[in-house]
């Protein structure tokens, strides 16, 4: 049997022969015969993985545009004193083997993951932000779920602050909103007993004091800004302590900030009608019938008098809108425990 097979095997490309010689020269094929089916994978762009990768740099100044990268998936490697960034949004990125580089990340879909590196300073956009075997890194962090260090000791994390006419977008094609920001809340798979392995940066630490705008003249081309009045994301306090014992949760942001009041946390949620039952309590039936309009955006702000100001300038801008405020410096405490343990279980679901 295997000569026979043999046999019509080569008849088969015999056959084939033919056929590619009865075809015309632009390899279309012969008069009453189909044309061979094309399908959609075969038609698709070639990726060299070249262009997204850095690897094995020293000294040197590199990036890709905004578009350049395009949701694909990027790998960092064996890179040494080196000015990285990364303009525009990925799929995952791993970061590997790299010392003494400054590094910028644009969103990311899914996780970044640093590898035994060591004294790096970066600013990261993810979905999920992990190291292992790293050393004395300084992360400006934007990350929607809890960060991980593990065996990584020397850490240091602030609050994501940057811009570039594309980030918005950006930030929407990877599925990530702006106020979804856990960058403060670390979790330590690997702790040492009496130590503390990360800690915050300075509060008025600078942005480009850490990872300097790039030096390149194609890179110069990204319209940046590290203004944290013009931020993407709202800078926000973390867990650093409170300047004071009151706290309010309302929906606005530039009326308090101007006023002196700290953004201590956001979040973006849904909500159902039993949710806000929960939440909202007796002022429930006023907002239960927006919620199918979209996700819930809450704030907290701190400072003394931080109720009778979010009152106050809720009725002055948002006059005929409905806006869930805390009614009174007593209860606003309960409501701020009442809505971020309730948008910490759903994005843990």
């Amino acid at each position: 049997m295997g000569c026979c097979f043999s046999k019509r095997r080569k008849a088969a490309q015999g056959g084939q022969q033919q056929q590619q010689q009865a075809a015309g020269a632009d390899g279309e094929p012969a008069a009453g015969e189909e044309k061979a089916p094309q399908y959609s994978w075969e038609q698709r762009a070639k990726i060299d993985p070249k262009d997204y990768t850095f690897s094995g740099l020293k000294d040197e100044t590199v990036g890709r545009l905004p578009g350049k990268v395009a949701g694909q998936q990027f790998i960092i490697q064996d890179c040494e004193n080196c000015s990285i960034y990364i303009f525009d949004h990925s799929a995952t990125i791993t970061v590997d083997d790299c010392v003494n580089c400054q590094i910028f990340l644009g969103p990311i879909k899914g996780s970044v993951f640093f590898r035994d590196c060591k004294d790096c300073k970066c600013i990261v956009a993810c979905q999920q932000f992990r190291t292992r075997d790293c050393r004395k890194l300084e992360v400006f962090l934007c990350c929607a779920t809890q960060p991980i260090i593990e065996s990584s000791t020397g850490m240091k994390f602030g609050c994501f602050q940057y811009y570039y006419p594309e980030l918005a977008l950006q930030f929407k094609d990877a599925g990530l909103s702006i106020f979804n920001n856990t960058w403060s809340n670390i979790h330590d798979f690997t702790p040492v007993s009496g130590e503390n392995n990360w800690g915050l940066l300075p509060e008025n630490a600078v942005v480009q004091d850490y990872v300097p705008l790039p030096s390149s003249e194609e890179l110069k081309a990204v319209r940046i800004s590290t203004d944290a009045m013009r931020s993407i994301i709202p800078i926000t306090r973390g867990r650093r302590q409170k300047s004071s014992e009151e706290s309010c949760l309302a929906c606005l942001i530039d009326e308090m900030t101007g006023k002196g009041f700290q953004l201590v946390q956001t979040k973006e949620v849904p909500m159902k009608a039993e949710d806000a039952q929960r939440v909202f309590r007796q002022c429930a039936s006023e907002f239960i019938p927006l919620l199918e309009k979209g996700p819930v955006v809450a704030l907290e702000f701190n400072g003394d008098g931080a109720v009778e100001a979010c009152q106050s300038t809720v009725n002055d801008v948002f006059n005929g809108t409905k806006v869930f405020v805390s009614e009174s410096k007593a209860s606003a405490s309960q409501d701020v425990d009442n809505f971020y343990n309730f948008a910490e279980m759903q994005m843990g679901m």
